[in-house]
């Protein structure tokens, strides 16, 4: 299995945010002002604060492969991420309820996230065959090994390139133990890891 690479997600931030010629404080306060609270998205990714720079890369090859991206602090830059309160809970609530899919971005951060196992287990119960966990990694050949109960969601792989583009998506999960693409999971039924 080849998953996501740290510095590929890292190198995927940068290349965008220079392709627009701003800064990441520039490219926050417009999409901040693009958004609605209604807006439905494609993937909610749950992730570490801490990993900013790598999440922004993450955001960016998803969407090249046409898929909406909610990121908290993107989309809602007035949330309080520090604190679990009630208000934080019910805003990130409306806003999982407006996403078809969960991407759990497990970085060496996600065990210090006091957020993220609670959107997890609140998208599970939500959209059950719409969980799935993005392992990234330091090394090209590095293994997934996170919290035991994170082995009930089918991990986030790369795929083969698409158009020239990274690809990510599952593998031997088809019928006929084909891939399928996040993208396919992501507009349709889902998909579970059967037992």
């Amino acid at each position: 299995m080849a998953y996501l690479r740290i510095s590929e997600a890292t190198a995927a931030g940068q290349a965008a945010r220079s392709y627009l010629s701003k800064s990441a404080s520039q490219i926050l306060t417009e999409d901040s002002r693009k958004f609605s609270s209604t807006d439905h998205y494609d993937i909610f990714l749950s992730h570490s604060y801490q990993d900013a720079d790598v999440i922004y890369g993450i955001k960016s090859i998803v969407e090249k492969l046409g898929l909406k991206v909610y990121v908290d602090w993107m989309d809602d830059p007035g949330l309080d991420r520090g604190r679990v309160t009630p208000k934080t809970a019910q805003i990130l609530r409306d806003r999982m309820q407006n996403c078809s899919s969960l991407v759990y971005v497990h970085s060496p951060n996600a065990t210090q996230s006091v957020w993220m196992p609670w959107e997890l287990g609140y998208f599970d119960g939500l959209k059950p065959r719409h969980v799935w966990i993005l392992p990234l990694v330091s090394a090209y050949d590095s293994e997934f090994k996170g919290q035991e109960y994170l082995g009930l969601y089918p991990p986030v792989e790369k795929l083969d390139a698409l158009a020239g583009r990274q690809n990510l998506g599952f593998t031997d999960v088809g019928a006929d133990g084909s891939s399928v693409p996040l993208v396919k999971a992501a507009s349709g039924p889902g998909l579970y890891f059967s037992t």
